[in-house]
C-alpha cells in the first residue's frame, strides 16, 4: 500500500503562507540565550569535551550517536514515554513544514495508569518535556511567534527501537483528515482481530498463506489502506500504518503510564521498628567481622594461587561465625573492604590483619559500624559473585581480586535513593522492578542488585524492606552533608539498646548479660567464655578451654586477676565452680612455661622433660635438655609455643622475669593495601574519609560548571564570525555591520572543522539544501562535486548527485571540506524552504 501522502498546507493554527519554515536543529539551539546552553552543558558534559567551535558544531554533536546514546541511558521509562510521543507525533525532521505539536497534544496521547490522577500526569508530562528540550533530545521547530511544534532531535528515533510506541517508524503517527476506520464496518470476518493483534505493537507480522479466511481478512485489509505489505520482504510480512495504528489505539500513543517509579502494596513499618531492627543488625555485622578479625589472627588462611579465599577455609569460617558459606563470604569482603584484613604477601602467602586491626577493635560498635559502612558503600568489590559459579562451572572463590567492578560503588548508591524514595517497605524484587523504570536502557543485572540488597540488610543500612535512621545518615554524610543527620555513628548510637555492665553468673558455670554488654564486658566475655545464645540477652558458659584461652591471652593475667575482673561485673560473690574451674585452669596452664634463649622450655614435672624429647612433632625445633625440669630450643619462643601447641600442650608465655606476658604481640599484622607502595590487587583503598567522595564530586560539579560557562562565551564569539564571515561570502558585498577582523589570507568559505562539518551535513539533511563537497580520492586527488544529502550514519553519508543523477556514499574521513550552496534544492516538493 501506497503511504499516504504528507499534507503541503499547514496545519490549523500554524503559521500562515508565505511565513518562514520550521527552524532546524542548530538553529534551535542557536536561539536558546547563554543560561540555557550553560545548562545544557552541564547535563550532557560529554559536549564539551573537546570544545566545539561554532553552535553548529555543537549540534552535530548532541546529535551524534554515542552522545544520543548516553543522554538516553540516563532517562527514565516515563521520560521516554514523552520521548517516544513526540518522536512519533511530530513531523519528519527533514519536513520543513510548521506543524503544531505542542505539550497539551503530548499529554493527550498519554492514558494514565488506572491509581494516576490525569491532572497528575499532565503536569509531569509538561516538566518531562521542558526536562527534554533542556537537554537538546527534543526541539521547538516552530517559528518565532508560531505554536509550539516539538520533535524528536535528529537521530533519536533510531535510538527508540524499530518500533517506538509500538508505530511504525520513521513514518510519523499524523492523526488523519477523515475517518480510516470507516470500511471496517463492511470487514469480512477476522480482519478487526488482525488489526486488534498489531494496533499496541509490534506493528509488523506475517501474512497468512494457508487459511483461506485469514488470507482473505489480510488481502481486503491492505486492499482499503489498513494494512501494507512491506515491500521486498519474501517472509510475507504486512505492517499497520501508524497513522491507522493511532487511530485504532483512540490518539493514544502509550497506556497505562506512570510518572513515578512503581511503589509494591505493603504497609509501612514504624520507624522505631525500622531502627531497632537497623541497630540489631549493625550490632551483628560488626560481630560477626570481629569474630573473623579474631579467627585469622590465631589461624590465618592460606592465600589461593589465585589470589582468592579457599573453599575448606571459607567453609571453616562459616562454622566459626555460625553462618551459611554466602554469608561468611560476604563478612570476609567487609573486612577486606574496610582494610582490616589482607594478603600479607609473604610465601606463602595469608590473609592477616592490618594494622587497622587494633584501632578498630578499640573504638565502639557504633564507630566500628561506620568504618564497615563507609566502606561497603564506595567498595568497588563484587562479593555476591562468590560461592557462585561461572560459565564452565568453576566455583568462584571469596575475596578473589578479580571480583571488581567500576559500576558496583555507583549501584549500591542507586539501591540505596531507590530504598530512601520508596514510600512502601521493598524487597530485592522490588527494588528492580524501580530501577528498570529509573533506567530501563541500562537495568542492572538481577543477580548484582539482590547482592547489594543483601549486604545493605547484613550492615543494617536497611532494615525490614526501608532504609533506617543510620542508613539514611551514611548518605547524608556521603553527599557532604553536615550535622548530626549526616553523622552515621551519631545515628546508630542513638538506636542501639542502652549497654549494660551486669553479668549474672549461675552454679552451672553459664551467665547471662541482660542486655547489650558493655565494651569491656564483651571483651572479658569473649576472652573468658564461650557464646551459647545471643538475643534479648546474651547467654555465656565458662569451660576450662575457654579460661585458658584467656590466661594464654595475657589479656586476664593470673587466676586472680580474672577472678578479680568477673567480679567487678557481678553483683555478689562469684559461684564456687566458677572459681575452682578458674584456679584449676592457671594451674594447669602454668605447669608449662616459654621463654627465650633463643627459647626454653620450664616444666613442673620432670616426667614432661622426657616426653617433649620423645616427640617426633617437636625435633625441628632443636629441644635439648638443660636440666631436670628445663628445656632449650634453636627457635624461637613464640615458634616454640606455637609447636607445642600442636602437640596438645597449653604453654604460657613468659619473660626474662619469670612473668607471664601476653601473646598481643605475637598476632600477625600486616600493612594495610592502601598504605603500600604501589596498588593492590584487590582494588584501591575503600577506607577513605567520608567526605571525600562528597568534596570530589563537588569539586567536579564546579569544574563542569566553569568549563560550560568558558565554552558558551567562546561559542557565540565564533558563531558571530562564523555567520559574518559566510554573509561576506556569500552576498560579496559589505554588509551593514562591519566586517569582522579575521587572519591574513583567504576568506574563508564553508568549513574543514570535523564538528562543523558534520552540522553543515546535518542542517543540509534537515533542510534538504545542496552542498558542495570536497573529498579526497584513494590517490590523494582532491573532487569537488555539488550534492543534496541524504542521510548520514555509521561514518558514512549517503547522497545525490542532480548533475548526474546518481546516488552516491562517501566515508566521512575523506571529506575535506564542506561549503553550503544556497540555491533551492531540485526536489518536487513545492513547499520545501531551501
Amino acid at each position: 500500500m501506497a503511504r499516504p501522502e504528507r499534507s503541503t498546507s499547514p496545519s490549523a493554527g500554524a503559521a500562515p503562507v508565505g511565513s518562514p519554515g520550521a527552524r532546524s536543529f542548530s538553529e534551535a539551539l542557536r536561539d536558546r540565550d547563554d543560561a540555557a546552553l550553560v545548562a545544557l552543558l552541564r547535563a550532557r558534559p560529554d559536549l564539551a569535551s573537546p570544545s566545539p567551535s561554532t553552535i553548529r558544531s555543537l549540534a552535530a554533536r548532541a546529535t551524534g550517536r554515542a552522545s544520543v546514546d548516553r543522554a538516553l541511558a540516563e532517562l527514565d521509562t516515563f521520560t521516554l514515554q514523552v520521548l517516544e510521543a513526540c518522536a512519533v507525533r511530530g513531523a519528519d525532521p527533514h519536513d520543513r513544514t510548521p506543524h503544531t505539536l505542542d505539550v497539551s497534544a503530548v499529554v493527550g496521547g498519554l492514558a494514565p495508569a488506572d491509581d494516576v490522577p490525569a491532572d497528575d500526569l499532565a503536569r509531569a508530562a509538561s516538566a518531562t518535556a521542558e526536562r527534554l528540550e533542556a537537554l537538546a533530545l527534543v526541539w521547538d521547530a516552530a517559528p518565532p511567534g508560531a505554536p509550539a511544534d516539538l520533535r524528536a532531535a535528529p537521530g533519536v528515533l533510531e535510538f527508540l527501537g524499530p518500533y517506538p510506541a509500538g508505530f511504525l517508524a520513521p513514518e510519523p503517527a499524523t492523526a488523519p483528515d477523515g475517518d480510516l476506520l470507516a470500511p471496517l464496518d463492511d470487514a469480512p470476518p477476522g480482519a478487526r482481530a488482525i488489526l486488534d493483534a498489531l494496533t499496541w505493537g509490534p506493528p509488523v507480522g506475517v501474512a497468512p498463506r494457508s487459511e483461506a479466511r485469514a488470507v482473505a481478512a489480510t488481502g481486503w485489509l491492505v486492499t482499503h489502506g489498513l494494512l501494507e505489505r512491506l515491500g521486498g520482504d519474501d517472509a510475507g510480512r504486512v505492517a499497520v500504518p501508524a497513522a491507522v495504528a493511532l487511530s485504532l489505539r483512540g490518539g493514544l500513543t502509550h497506556r497505562g503510564v506512570r510518572p513515578t517509579p512503581p511503589v509494591p502494596d505493603r504497609a509501612a513499618h514504624p520507624a522505631a521498628t525500622v531502627d531497632a531492627e537497623a541497630g540489631r543488625a549493625a550490632e551483628e555485622a560488626v560481630r560477626l567481622v570481629t569474630d573473623l578479625v579474631r579467627s585469622w589472627e590465631q589461624a590465618p588462611p592460606v592465600v589461593l594461587r589465585t589470589g582468592g579465599l579457599g573453599a575448606r577455609d571459607l567453609r571453616r569460617l562459616a562454622l566459626r561465625l555460625d553462618v551459611d558459606e554466602a554469608t561468611a563470604a560476604q563478612v570476609a569482603e567487609l573486612a577486606l573492604a574496610a582494610e582490616l584484613v589482607a594478603d600479607d604477601g609473604e610465601v606463602p602467602a595469608s590473609f592477616v590483619p592490618t594494622t587497622l586491626v587494633d584501632a578498630w577493635l578499640a573504638d565502639d560498635v557504633a564507630g566500628r559500624w561506620a568504618d564497615l559502612a563507609r566502606a561497603w558503600l564506595t567498595s568497588s568489590r563484587t562479593p555476591w559473585v562468590a560461592t557462585t559459579r561461572d560459565a564452565a562451572g568453576t566455583l568462584r572463590s571469596a575475596l578473589d581480586p578479580t571480583h571488581t567492578a567500576g559500576w558496583a560503588a555507583r549501584l549500591r548508591r542507586t539501591v540505596l535513593d531507590a530504598a530512601a524514595s520508596s514510600s512502601a517497605p521493598l524487597a530485592a524484587d522490588d527494588v528492580q522492578d524501580v530501577l528498570a523504570w529509573a533506567t530501563p536502557r541500562a537495568v542492572p543485572p538481577r543477580d548484582a542488585v539482590a547482592g547489594v540488597w543483601r549486604g545493605a540488610e547484613l550492615l543494617g543500612v536497611v532494615a525490614l524492606g526501608t532504609l533506617g535512621g543510620p542508613g539514611a545518615a551514611l548518605l547524608a554524610e556521603a553527599d557532604g552533608g553536615s550535622g548530626a543527620s549526616a553523622d552515621p555513628v551519631a545515628a546508630l548510637d542513638a538506636v542501639l539498646p542502652p549497654e549494660v555492665d551486669d553479668l549474672l553468673l549461675q552454679g552451672d558455670l553459664t551467665g547471662i548479660v541482660p542486655g547489650r554488654p558493655t565494651r569491656d564486658l564483651a571483651r572479658l566475655l569473649d576472652d573468658a567464655a564461650s557464646i551459647e545464645s545471643r538475643g534479648g540477652a546474651l547467654t555465656v558458659r565458662f569451660t576450662l578451654d575457654s579460661v585458658t584461652r584467656a590466661l594464654a591471652a595475657g589479656s586476664a593475667g593470673d587466676a586472680d586477676t580474672l577472678l578479680a575482673a568477673l567480679g567487678r561485673h557481678t553483683r555478689g560473690p562469684l559461684p564456687q565452680p566458677l572459681e575452682y574451674l578458674v584456679r584449676d585452669a592457671a594451674r594447669r596452664f602454668g605447669r608449662v612455661r616459654v621463654g627465650a634463649a633463643l627459647s626454653y622450655v620450664r616444666v613442673d614435672d620432670p616426667a614432661l622433660v622426657a616426653s617433649f624429647l620423645a616427640d617426633p612433632s617437636l625435633r625441628a625445633t632443636g629441644l635439648h635438655q638443660l636440666g631436670p625440669t628445663v628445656l632449650a630450643a634453636h627457635v624461637p619462643a613464640a615458634e616454640l609455643r606455637t609447636a607445642l601447641a600442636s602437640s596438645g600442650v597449653s604453654a604460657a608465655l613468659e619473660d626474662d622475669e619469670g612473668r607471664t606476658v601476653s601473646t598481643e604481640a605475637d598476632r600477625p599484622r600486616t600493612v594495610p593495601p592502601g598504605r603500600r607502595r604501589g596498588r593492590s590487587r584487590y582494588g584501591p583503598p575503600t577506607a577513605a574519609p567520608a567526605s571525600a567522595p562528597a568534596e570530589r564530586a563537588s569539586r567536579a560539579a564546579g569544574l563542569v560548571a566553569a568549563r560550560a560557562e568558558a565554552v558558551v562565551g567562546e561559542l557565540r564569539s565564533r558563531d558571530t564570525l562564523a555567520r559574518a564571515e559566510a554573509a561576506w561570502g556569500r552576498d560579496g558585498a559589505v554588509l551593514a555591520a562591519p566586517r569582522p577582523a579575521a587572519p591574513p589570507g583567504p576568506e574563508p568559505r564553508g568549513t574543514t572543522e570535523p564538528g562543523d562539518l558534520l552540522g553543515l551535513l546535518h542542517d543540509a539533511i534537515a533542510e534538504q539544501t545542496l552542498v558542495s563537497l570536497e573529498t579526497v580520492d584513494a590517490r590523494g586527488v582532491p573532487v569537488t562535486r555539488t550534492v543534496r544529502p541524504l542521510r548520514l550514519d555509521g561514518g558514512r553519508l549517503r547522497a545525490v548527485d542532480p548533475a548526474r543523477d546518481a546516488e552516491l556514499t562517501v566515508a566521512v574521513h575523506r571529506i575535506a571540506r564542506v561549503v553550503p550552496v544556497h540555491r533551492p534544492a531540485p526536489t518536487t516538493a513545492s513547499t520545501e524552504d531551501a
